[in-house]
C-alpha cells in the first residue's frame, strides 16, 4: 500500500497554544430551547475519547467545545446552557453545518418516552437522568474511526493512538479553541499515514488496515447518515475489519440509534447480565434475551444500565495495556 508510505503532510502553524485563525473572529451563534430537560455532560459525554482528547474539551463551567470535520469542512463549535436555553457558537468553514444540526446533536430527534421501563433498575436510573438525550452527529468517520481503534486493545491504548494520529495529522481547530484541539485528519490524510507511524502510536496493521480500507471509501459511508441504522450498520459491515461490535457502536453516534446495542463487548454483557438477573457470567446471548421486552431501545437500555452503576464485583486483575511501538 504505497500510501503508507508516503511523506508526513506539514502542520498548520499553532500560536500561544491555540489554533492558526485570525484575531478576535466572530463566532456564528445560534440558540435553541429544547422541550424537556438536558444534560450536556450526559448527551455528548459519548463522543469524547479519553479525557485528553484532542477533538472534545469539556470546561469547568460545564460548556463543552466540539472540533469536528463537516461536509462545508473544519469546524469548532462550543456548546454552553444559559437556563432552559442553550447556546451554540461556531466557528470556521464548517460552522454553519454544525449549528444547523445542534439541535440533533443534542437529542432533538430522540425520543425518551418510547423507553417504558420494566425493571427497578432501569426506571430508577431513567428519573435519576431526566436530562439522558441520544446524541446523532450525523457523522460517520469521526465515530467510525476511533471506534475501529478500540478494538481488541484496552480503552487507554485506543485512547492514546487517537490522541497521537489526530495531534500528529489533523489540522488546529478554527476560532479560539482551548489550546491543543485539533480537528481529526480528512480521509485522504488518514490514506497516507505512513506505516511506521500507525506503529508508534501503537495500532497494529489490522485496525490501520481496517481504517486504510474504510477512507477509501468514505464518501460511501458518510452516506450512511441518510439511511436506517440497521441499514447503515449493514453498509458499514460491508468493509473488511468492520464487524457487528465496530458498527453498533459507530451509529450510536452517527445516528443517535436507540437501539444498537453493542455485541462482541468483553464487559458489557456480563454488566448487563447482573444488572437484570444477577449473572455475571452472561454471554451476548443472553444479554440480548434479556434486553428483548426493551426492542426499539435496547441502546437507551444498556446505557442507563451503565449510568445505574451497578457492576459486577471486580474479581480479576484489570487487562494490561499493550504497547507494540517497542517492537
Amino acid at each position: 500500500m504505497a500510501g503508507r508510505f508516503a511523506p508526513r503532510p506539514p502542520h498548520a502553524p499553532v500560536r500561544g497554544g491555540y489554533a492558526a485563525a485570525p484575531a478576535g473572529a466572530p463566532a456564528k451563534v445560534r440558540t435553541w430551547v429544547p422541550d424537556e430537560p438536558l444534560d450536556l455532560g450526559l448527551v455528548l459525554g459519548p463522543l469524547r475519547r479519553g479525557p485528553a482528547d484532542p477533538t472534545f474539551r469539556a470546561m469547568p463551567d460545564g460548556s463543552v467545545w466540539r472540533a469536528s470535520r463537516t461536509p462545508a469542512g473544519p469546524g469548532t463549535l462550543r456548546v454552553s446552557a444559559h437556563g432552559a436555553e442553550v447556546r451554540g457558537e461556531a466557528w470556521g468553514p464548517g460552522a454553519e453545518w454544525l449549528l444547523h444540526h445542534l439541535p440533533e446533536l443534542l437529542g432533538a430527534a430522540d425520543d425518551p418516552s418510547a423507553f417504558a421501563p420494566r425493571h427497578r433498575l432501569l426506571a430508577l436510573a431513567r428519573h435519576r437522568r431526566p436530562g439522558l438525550r441520544l446524541t446523532r452527529t450525523g457523522l460517520v468517520l469521526e465515530s467510525l474511526i476511533p471506534s475501529v481503534l478500540e478494538q481488541k486493545v484496552t480503552t487507554a491504548e485506543a485512547y492514546r493512538a487517537w490522541r497521537l494520529l489526530v495531534r500528529r495529522y489533523g489540522d488546529p481547530a478554527p476560532g479560539p479553541a482551548p489550546g491543543r484541539m485539533y480537528v481529526m485528519p480528512a480521509p485522504r490524510t488518514w490514506a497516507l499515514i505512513p506505516s511506521w507511524e500507525w506503529h508508534r502510536a501503537g495500532v497494529d496493521d489490522k485496525r490501520a488496515s481496517t481504517i486504510l480500507r474504510a477512507v477509501r471509501v468514505a464518501a460511501r459511508l458518510e452516506e450512511t447518515v441518510r439511511m436506517e441504522p440497521a441499514a447503515a450498520q449493514a453498509r458499514l459491515e460491508a468493509v473488511p475489519g468492520i464487524g457487528p461490535w465496530t458498527s453498533a457502536e459507530t451509529v450510536q453516534r452517527s445516528h443517535g440509534a436507540p437501539d444498537a446495542v453493542t455485541v462482541g463487548d468483553l464487559h458489557l454483557p456480563g454488566i448487563v447480565g447482573w444488572a437484570l438477573a444477577g449473572d455475571r457470567h452472561a454471554d451476548d446471548s443472553l444479554m440480548l434475551e434479556l434486553l428483548e421486552p426493551y426492542a426499539g431501545q435496547r441502546h437507551r437500555a444498556a446505557r442507563l444500565i451503565l449510568l445505574s452503576g451497578r457492576t459486577p464485583p471486580r474479581r480479576a486483575p484489570r487487562m494490561p495495556v499493550g504497547d507494540i511501538r517497542g517492537l
